[in-house]
């Protein structure tokens, strides 16, 4: 049903008459009557009684009015929170990350996030469990992997570095590590995701190798398993946003400093995930630029 039909409907009856309404509206009062007529033709219901001085409204059409009255109330308010929105980023966006990731990459901006856009407010989900946007009303993911596939947007966020890291003390104890190969007669510290627990690859120039590693410890969070390689547990495999900072300070060394290292591809980042790129709300779309504008520079 043609919502301005409905509206003209409305003045009909707030006004007692077709030419009442006409006037309002700057159009002839015929029009007016034919919309009444086409609505009463299309709900099948008499909703006005006509006489010769003004029309009242049946009981069918009192009921129909009084319904309808709420209905298009809640449009013009969802259309005055669309004008809003659009012209100032505002209301709730929920954001999703990994744990380590929200930790290291993204609370260290959450300061100027809120000085740039103050009506947001920002709900921060840490997991390590991928989580389904849209079961979970989440508005942007940020997810760390090879090139994400799917129905999902996606936008990288920053490229990832892999670096194999051990603290200086373990390599006092125990010697540096002079090529990956070495890796395999040392105790490790890995990751428990499938694909970073058994192997971890090498890149240097155009060769490339495979070391299976071990180990007796297992760690399933990357904040745990950058503790466990500072106080001299092991060697790590760690993205470059986790131990940039500790390999400046000293607190770790990076091993292999000129090889690529991976435990998948070599090409992985963060990515933005969001449902449609379509119909983004203005707060999602603010968001969004800010990180791209914050992280991506990195």
């Amino acid at each position: 049903m043609d919502t301005q039909a409905l509206r003209t409907l409305q003045l009909v009856a707030h006004h007692g008459s077709f030419a009442g309404a006409a006037r309002v509206l700057d159009v002839d009062p015929s029009s007016v009557s034919r919309v009444v007529a086409g609505i009463e033709a299309q709900l099948g219901l008499r909703l006005f009684q006509r006489s010769t001085r003004q029309l009242s409204p049946t009981e069918a059409g009192a009921l129909y009015l009084a319904r309808i009255a709420p209905l298009l109330d809640e449009l013009d308010q969802a259309r005055d929170a669309a004008a809003q929105v659009g012209t100032k980023p505002s209301g709730r966006v929920r954001l999703t990350a990994s744990v380590a990731f929200g930790h290291e990459v993204i609370v260290p901006h959450l300061a100027d996030l809120r000085a740039e856009l103050p009506e947001i407010e920002l709900e921060l989900v840490l997991s390590d469990q991928t989580v389904d946007l849209v079961a979970a009303q989440v508005d942007i993911a940020v997810r760390l992997a090879p090139a994400p596939k799917g129905d999902l947007i996606s936008a990288r966020l920053m490229r990832t570095r892999y670096r194999v890291v051990a603290s200086p003390d373990y390599t006092q104890a125990l010697g540096l590590i002079d090529t990956p190969d070495a890796l395999a007669q040392r105790d490790c510290l890995r990751m428990t995701l499938p694909d970073y627990r058994t192997e971890w690859r090498f890149r240097k120039g155009g060769d490339e190798r495979v070391v299976g590693v071990t180990g007796p410890l297992l760690i399933s969070n990357a904040l745990a398993l950058r503790a466990a390689a500072r106080a001299g547990l092991g060697p790590a495999l760690l993205a470059d946003w986790m131990v940039d900072r500790d390999i400046d300070a000293r607190r770790l060394i990076d091993l292999f400093p000129d090889h690529d290292v991976t435990a998948t591809t070599y090409d992985t980042g963060a990515w933005l995930l969001y449902p449609s790129r379509a119909y983004l709300p203005t707060k999602v779309r603010a968001v969004i630029d800010f990180l791209r504008g914050r992280i991506s520079s990195r």
